[in-house]
């Protein structure tokens, strides 16, 4: 279980903006980065996702060059089209709710199968309380790459944080969580 606090700063009445235009700043340099590595390595990432409703999808897209190293995307929302798009099975899909380490694993390595891509994301989970969630906020993220899955972690959150700041807060520490697995490839050819 990973907890950390956000940077986002976001309330039903209004935006921060400075808090805002700060985490737009800091998540547009994160994304340079994550491509000016994947393009440095020549690798490719594919994104499978449903709690973060397509955002990891959208901000790969608004890397310079994101053609030479995002292949794209899958967004499943329903618990039909998890099972549908990533092949996961009706039985634990359903016990679940879709939402759990095995079904986000299965994503990911799903995905990346799709679109023949060196890397993945994947993400599923809650952005408001629901029973189904024991009234908790929390997504399961996975990464993989080269067909084998390098990170496999759970997120929680206040169950008062508001959906889109669940989202973003998904979106932006998994995106972190990224750039520190290309740190390590980084650092593991630089030791060489």
């Amino acid at each position: 279980m990973i907890l950390k606090p956000s940077k986002i700063d976001l309330t039903i009445e209004q935006i921060h903006v400075k808090s805002f235009v700060h985490f737009l700043v800091e998540l547009q340099n994160l994304l340079e980065f994550i491509g000016d590595e994947l393009i440095a390595l020549n690798e490719t990432v594919s994104v499978a996702e449903s709690v973060t409703s397509g955002f990891l999808q959208f901000s790969f897209s608004q890397v310079k060059d994101a053609a030479r190293f995002f292949k794209g995307g899958m967004t499943a929302y329903t618990l039909e089209e998890n099972i549908s798009l990533f092949h996961i099975s009706d039985e634990e899909a359903s016990f679940c709710n879709g939402v759990s380490p095995n079904i986000v694993e299965e994503m990911a390595l799903e995905v990346a199968s799709r679109y023949e891509s060196d890397w993945s994301v994947a993400v599923t989970g809650y952005t408001v309380p629901v029973k189904e969630s024991q009234n908790k906020l929390y997504a399961f993220f996975s990464i993989s790459r080269h067909g084998k899955i390098i990170v496999s972690e759970k997120l929680d959150l206040h169950s008062r944080t508001l959906p889109l700041k669940a989202q973003l807060y998904y979106s932006e520490f998994i995106l972190g969580c990224f750039k520190l697995e290309l740190d390590k490839i980084k650092l593991d050819q630089e030791a060489v």
